[in-house]
């Protein structure tokens, strides 16, 4: 079963973002923030994006302001910060809660993959990255604090991105 079956969100600025687009495509789902101390890793996400698109692969940037209120904006904040700022030209959807009783239904599907420790359950922080094989199976979960151009993270993206 897919992690885009009858979930429903929408776009940063508006409109669905029709995840069943993305079946077929590795995909790097990332909880995001603008002011957080991992928020450098914009950077590196747009890296990724860039290097792997034409591959079948993209990042989804999911804003989330449940750690430490450090995603407040509007979504036209947010888009303008990560254009501006980190060039984005990743797609990136409304804000959502990663976590708790309005937790969105599609990170109630992320939270049961583990990491390379074995940890399930609750999103820890900002930036926490959960790669999407081409079927839309979760296949791996990094944590924060993993630059998302990580060896680990490339060899997990190159190899979904061979096996797609």
């Amino acid at each position: 079963m897919s992690v885009y079956d009858a979930v429903e969100i929408d776009r940063l600025q508006g409109g669905s973002a029709d995840l069943a687009q993305y079946l077929g495509s590795t995909v790097l789902i990332v909880n995001v923030a603008s002011k957080c101390g991992l928020t450098p890793q914009y950077a590196a996400l747009e890296q990724l994006q860039k290097q792997y698109a034409g591959q079948g692969f993209t990042v989804l940037g999911v804003p989330c302001n449940q750690f430490m209120g450090q995603e407040p904006g509007s979504a036209d904040e947010i888009a303008s910060f990560c254009s501006a700022t980190y060039g984005v030209t990743f797609p990136m959807t409304e804000k959502v809660d990663v976590n708790g009783d309005d937790r969105h239904p599609l990170y109630t599907k992320l939270v049961e993959v583990p990491d390379a420790e074995g940890y399930t359950g609750d999103i820890r922080w900002n930036f926490e990255k959960v790669l999407i094989d081409a079927s839309g199976s979760p296949v791996a979960r990094f944590s924060p604090q993993t630059e998302p151009n990580a060896p680990e993270v490339v060899a997990a993206i190159e190899k979904e991105l061979r096996t797609a």
